[in-house]
This record gives structure tokens, sequence and C-alpha cells, in this order.
């Protein structure tokens, strides 16, 4: 049986993207990068809102495995290698390879796609984790917070949803991050 993990970089103060949209404050450094890579090394299947995966699409570009970070070659290379889904009633179709589209978040079924993984599922987008969180079928929470008070923007979590959680792990970075992992706790 898999296991779904929401993971996000996120403000001190609870945010993915800065009032203007902007995420450029959690841009990782090589020592995160390589933690993100090993973090998600597990994950063969992805869950996106339609957002992120735009977002995300630049790891489809060739010159992603000639970069000369070891960090960005090993990422590129793992998200060449994961099957993903992208929820969006906007998209008319989806460019990478190993994509489907998906229209609307059904709970069920991604509850038999977990069910039936035997590697991780990970959630990526704010907006998608709220609808997974508010059904109950996010099994793990992973954040990596960095040292910025941001003051609004685009919210981590649901407002309204509560989600007990238990914390499994932390680490702390260099550069001020610190990765929390928690478990939800049923």
């Amino acid at each position: 049986m898999g296991l779904l993990t929401y993971t996000s970089n996120t403000s001190l103060d609870g945010y993915v993207a800065d009032a203007s949209g902007s995420f450029e404050f959690s841009f990782p450094d090589e020592e995160v990068l390589a933690f993100i890579n090993d973090l998600e090394r597990p994950v063969g299947t992805y869950l996106f809102g339609r957002r992120l995966y735009e977002v995300m699409a630049v790891w489809d570009d060739p010159a992603m495995l000639d970069d000369p970070s070891p960090g960005t070659r090993d990422f590129a290379a793992q998200w060449r290698e994961t099957d993903k889904v992208v929820y969006s009633t906007t998209l008319t179709e989806v460019s990478a390879p190993r994509t489907r589209l998906e229209r609307t978040f059904d709970p069920q079924a991604v509850r038999d796609l977990v069910a039936s993984a035997d590697t991780e599922v990970g959630l990526g987008g704010p907006t998608l984790a709220a609808a997974a969180l508010a059904a109950g079928v996010v099994d793990e929470v992973r954040l990596l917070v960095r040292p910025v008070l941001l003051g609004g923007g685009l919210a981590s979590f649901p407002l309204g949803v509560r989600t007990d959680l238990e914390l499994v792990d932390e680490r702390r970075f260099t550069s001020g991050v610190v990765h929390v992992h928690y478990r939800v706790r049923r």
C-alpha cells in the first residue's frame, strides 16, 4: 500500500507564494535541493493542480539535464521518471510525458490509487492539498519552512479544515530552512 504525502515549501507565516504570486523566496540552495531530491525519490506518482503543474513543466526542458547543478540534474531526472496526474477544469491537454489530465478531484479515486501503489504518491499545490486534506486522504505532511514572513499570499493550508498531526522528524539547514515531517493522526 502506498502513502499520500503533501510536501510544500512555505514561509514561516504559512504561504507558498507572496501577495504578487512570487515564490522566489523558496528557491533551494544545493544543500536543501539535495535533501528534497532524497525526500521525493520514493514518489512514483505526483498529483498536481494546474498552476503547480505549469510551474513544474520547466523540468521537461532537456537543458535541465545539462544544468551545472548536480541537484538540478538529479531532480530533472526524477521528474522524467515519475507519473503525473494534473487536476484542471481549464487545461485542454497536458504536454509532459507520463502525464494524464483529470477534470475533477475524486477522493475515492485517489484512495484507490494510493492503496494500489507500491510507491509514495506525492501531492503538490495548496489548492489541491486543501481538497485532499478536507477529504481526509493525506497521510503525511512535509514542510520546508523558509525563514521569511510574507504577510500574505497563497496559503499552504486550507482555512476551516482541522487536521491533527504527529511529528515524525525535523531537520535544520545552514540557510535557516527547517524541514518538519508530520504523520496525519486518524
